[in-house]
């Protein structure tokens, strides 16, 4: 039967026949594997490399290495490298940078990656097993001797290995002597001493900080903002600093009330006495009821606690330089 079918197929048939598996069989890519050297020494390096020549539309994985039982070991696994490009044909090549720890001959089989084109998916390997011979190191123990470690050898010390960093230590600590030499002669001059350099500076009288503290209020603009109550809590706030520092009263623990309470032994002008007591009032109904008082009540309670503070303050301290006039903002 398969001799009359072989007879009775036409010769243009069988001719198409085996020119399309010739055709097949030369789009499967080609794997092909050596390794560089096949024989070294124990610890030494080689490479396994492995090319694959494939249409450029195919898809070949190169394997991943698995260690032989710590005998052959992994040192580096290079990245895919494309050798060459004709047409539609790729040449790619895979390193992998091995070491063996164990003398003897090792068969590594066949190289195979994993192909897939279209709807196939297979394992492709190159021809031939890879072998690999590990050589040791012959040793004649006959005409070599062996000896014990040496023991430590200490060395004498010499005053020239560290004579460098004495005498940089010294040009140093001369250059130190002399700043502080120069420092002194200048401090000296303006009737100080080292000692005033670490002083902490004198605290500033309580009107002046006071005064500073209103300027910095204002320059805030919190009442611009529709922010009126965080503008009285301030203001408040400075007032019951300085009369805190000013006549020694706990107003920051105290309420409006109790504060003007407390002032009422203390020798105020009237003014002075009348204005305060207006910018606490003004003060608690912002704050507790929320009012909203207008453009020129805010000023005009901003300029009450300055000349408050510019009335109360201590004779002695009347000489020091005349603060700006809080208009002048």
């Amino acid at each position: 039967m398969k001799r009359l079918f072989a007879t009775a197929l036409p010769g243009g048939l069988i001719l198409a026949v085996v020119t399309l598996l010739a055709a097949r069989a030369q789009d499967i890519p080609e794997v092909t594997a050596r390794l560089e050297p096949d024989s070294i020494f124990i610890g030494d390096r080689f490479d396994y490399v492995i090319d694959v020549e494939k249409d450029l539309v195919q898809v070949v994985e190169f394997p991943v290495f698995e260690p032989r039982d710590g005998k052959i070991e992994l040192v580096e696994s290079c990245p895919v490298d494309t050798l060459e490009r004709d047409g539609r044909r790729l040449k790619l090549r895979k390193r992998y940078r091995l070491a063996a720890f164990d003398e003897g001959r090792y068969n590594l089989g066949v190289a195979r990656v994993l192909y897939a084109d279209k709807n196939i998916v297979d394992t492709l390997g190159s021809r031939d097993s890879l072998y690999l011979e590990v050589a040791t190191f012959q040793i004649d123990s006959t005409s070599q001797s062996i000896y014990d470690l040496k023991a430590q050898k200490n060395l004498p010390f010499r005053l020239r290995e560290i004579r460098a960093y004495i005498i940089w230590g010294i040009v140093l600590l001369l250059l130190l002597a002399a700043a502080a030499y120069a420092l002194h002669r200048w401090l000296a001059k303006r009737g100080k001493g080292f000692g005033d350099l670490f002083k902490p500076a004198p605290p500033l009288p309580p009107h002046v900080a006071a005064i500073q503290a209103l300027e910095t209020l204002h320059n805030q603009k919190l009442w611009q903002n529709n922010r009126h109550k965080q503008y009285y809590s301030g203001l408040t706030d400075i007032l019951r600093t300085y009369i805190a520092a000013r006549w020694g009263i706990g107003a920051m623990e105290m309420t409006s009330d109790e504060i003007i309470e407390a002032m009422r032994t203390e020798e105020l002008p009237d003014k002075a006495r009348m204005d305060l007591t207006s910018i606490l009032r003004d003060a608690d109904l912002v704050k507790f009821a929320k009012a909203t008082p207008d453009a020129e009540q805010n000023e005009s309670d901003y300029l009450k606690a300055y000349y408050f503070v510019e009335e109360t303050k201590l004779v002695e301290e009347q000489n020091t330089p005349s603060e700006p006039d809080p208009m002048e903002n």
